[in-house]
């Protein structure tokens, strides 16, 4: 993580100097702050239509749709993050979770990870388990349903 940290704090410092190289101080300056600006008011748009839908989703009691409105809600977030942090790097990755088309293609990439985690997370907690539409299913009864012996701990005695 150290790594990846520092290869984006290099590719941050590399394209400022580029971007200042090319138009100037003074104008790389204006550019990231119509750059925050920009994206800040387009992260809020989006976040209210991202609100918006998920309001109506579970007014109406669509649980798949609140999923996908709510993990929308969540990347627009994060793109809103990113694009308030200084640098043109973390503007181009906080526009790619703002925008519509390219966030339904993270939202598919998230959902399949978190749902891989899930997997992974159940069946370390409660043996085996699978996820059919968004529940978890168990193969084999819980843990605390099995009568265990008790754990025999062996020693000795040492009076002293």
């Amino acid at each position: 993580m150290a790594v990846a940290f520092l290869l984006y704090v290099v590719a941050e410092i590399a394209a400022v100097w580029a971007v200042g190289s090319a138009i100037g101080v003074l104008g790389t300056i204006a550019l990231l702050f119509a750059g925050a600006f920009i994206g800040s008011w387009l992260a809020r748009r989006e976040g209210g239509r991202a609100f918006r839908a998920f309001a109506e989703s579970a007014r109406l009691g669509r649980p798949a749709d609140a999923e996908k409105e709510l993990t929308d809600g969540m990347l627009i977030g994060l793109g809103g993050l990113l694009i308030l942090l200084p640098g043109f790097v973390s503007d181009v990755i906080g526009l790619l979770f703002i925008l519509p088309p390219t966030r339904s293609v993270a939202r598919k990439v998230w959902q399949k990870r978190m749902q891989r985690r899930a997997v992974k997370f159940a069946n370390s907690a409660r043996g085996p388990v699978m996820v059919v539409d968004s529940e978890v299913v168990m193969d084999t009864p819980p843990a605390e349903a099995v009568k265990k012996q008790p754990p025999v701990i062996e020693g000795r005695i040492v009076e002293g």
